[in-house]
């Protein structure tokens, strides 16, 4: 009888620290998340602003480029964190944001931690 009454005590005191370590990590990681894509989403929109004025060819294709970043951004599913595919998306949006910077010609650095906690250009 104590050994069935101290699993199941143990079971739901498990139960509910996994349940508060879960929310703690899920809380963590989708706000480097949102930092991130916040920060290519803000990135992609001024660059589009500065380079609206301009209509030759080679600023035509750093335009659509932009354009191309802004809509997989705004495709991402935020709301939903069983979606199946979030990293993938996620690394999609890494490599378009990467490919944008090599047609502006701008190096990118864009780390969230402790060590160097910024965006550099």
């Amino acid at each position: 009888r104590f050994h069935g009454e101290g699993y199941q005590e143990g079971y739901a005191e498990g139960s509910h620290v996994g349940v508060v370590e879960g929310r703690r990590y899920g809380s963590l990681h989708g706000a480097k998340i949102g930092s991130e894509i916040g920060s290519y989403l803000g990135f992609a929109l001024t660059w589009q602003c500065l380079l609206q004025n301009c209509t030759d060819e080679k600023n035509s294709k750093k335009i659509r480029a932009l354009d191309s970043l802004i809509g997989m951004i705004q495709k991402f599913p935020y709301e939903d964190p069983t979606y199946d595919k979030l990293q993938e998306d996620l690394e999609k949006i890494r490599g378009k944001f990467k490919q944008v910077c090599s047609v502006l010609n701008i190096q990118s650095d864009f780390r969230i931690g402790t060590e160097r906690p910024s965006l550099t250009f």
